[in-house]
């Protein structure tokens, strides 16, 4: 039972502190997080689904972001650097402090993988203006 209350109380924790709360059709889920062998810094990976015609919102990540396109053809939206359509193999990198978001124009969903090495206990996620 206490288990239970812990998985789902990390769960809306996870949520929370990822930006989930107000995009529409996004899911994310955290599938490790860990300490890392880095002083002070852990790692997280995340399975990401975009649901068809979703858009996450910009913002940014206090820590590098690397990705993989498991599913669908999401559309990535950066600061500085054209927008980029990826595909189902192919992999992407977004650098810390970097506004962005994700898209999905297509009627199939999409799912990612990404994995961030953050500075322990800091947001992963921080909404943009």
């Amino acid at each position: 039972m206490k288990s239970r209350w812990f998985i789902a109380m990390t769960g809306i924790i996870a949520a929370l502190s990822l930006g989930a709360g107000p995009a529409s059709g996004i899911n994310r889920t955290i599938l490790l997080k860990q300490d890392s062998s880095i002083p002070g810094r852990e790692g997280t990976v995340i399975s990401v689904d975009i649901a068809a015609g979703a858009v996450e919102g910009r913002h940014t990540h206090p820590a590098d972001v690397y990705g993989y396109v498991l599913e669908g053809t999401p559309t990535m939206e950066r600061a500085g650097s054209p927008t980029l359509t990826l595909h189902a193999g192919e992999a992407f990198y977004i650098p810390a402090g970097v506004v962005h978001q994700g898209l999905n124009h297509s009627t199939a969903p999409v799912k990612l993988v990404v994995v961030f090495i953050a500075e322990k206990g800091k947001p992963l996620s921080v909404p943009a203006p």
